[in-house]
């Protein structure tokens, strides 16, 4: 995969951008784009050893930052949204069901590999991003989503606060280790970067 030039001069600014005054749902969107894009930038262009590498005492990788997100995309836009399979988080919760999901999640099992995981997450957002505009396409975020905290149904619009939350966290977990492995630094991808996952 290759970048390539997002923004011209009639559309300064890169795709994952947020619009400068949008409507309401132009910005959550927005704002998810932006932190997916930040995301695969950080986790770019490393080799499998490098997925895998941690920082002090800690035990997380960029390589198991993947593999949860990758479930959190499929677990959000598919059960939550929809009540639909969650790809990714049945994939690798396999053998798993018994296990905390705090630990699972966030390690590759004997012969997963960063790329792999890396794709996953990757065919996830697509995933979710057909499943999202389909929750647009039928009427907006004000309505009731599948999930349910006993008998209260909880909002698309909740549930999109609650991804761009997640991804806000480790988007910063990712700066820190991206930096620890080569160096790379900076708040947003270069403006000629084209995500993987758009």
């Amino acid at each position: 995969m290759t970048s390539e030039q997002n923004g011209s001069p009639s559309n300064p600014d890169p795709v994952w951008e947020p619009p400068l005054a949008g409507t309401d749902v132009q910005h959550l969107v927005g704002s998810l784009e932006r932190m997916r894009a930040t995301f695969s930038w950080k986790a770019w262009d490393l080799t499998d050893e490098q997925l895998v590498q941690t920082v002090g005492a800690s035990n997380l990788s960029m390589a198991g930052l993947l593999k949860h997100l990758a479930c959190v995309e499929d677990e959000m836009f598919g059960w939550k949204f929809h009540g639909e399979r969650p790809e990714n988080f049945v994939r690798f919760n396999a053998g798993h069901e018994d296990d905390d999901d705090d630990l699972w999640m966030f390690t590759l099992d004997p012969g997963q590999t960063g790329s792999e995981v890396y794709q996953a997450w990757s065919q996830g957002v697509g995933r979710s991003r057909a499943r999202l505009q389909r929750v647009i396409d039928e009427g907006g975020f004000d309505r009731p989503a599948h999930l349910a905290w006993g008998d209260e149904h909880v909002s698309f619009r909740r549930l999109m606060h609650d991804v761009i939350e997640e991804y806000s966290r480790h988007t910063g977990h990712a700066d820190l280790l991206r930096e620890a492995i080569d160096g790379r630094v900076g708040e947003d991808p270069p403006r000629t970067w084209l995500t993987p996952a758009s």
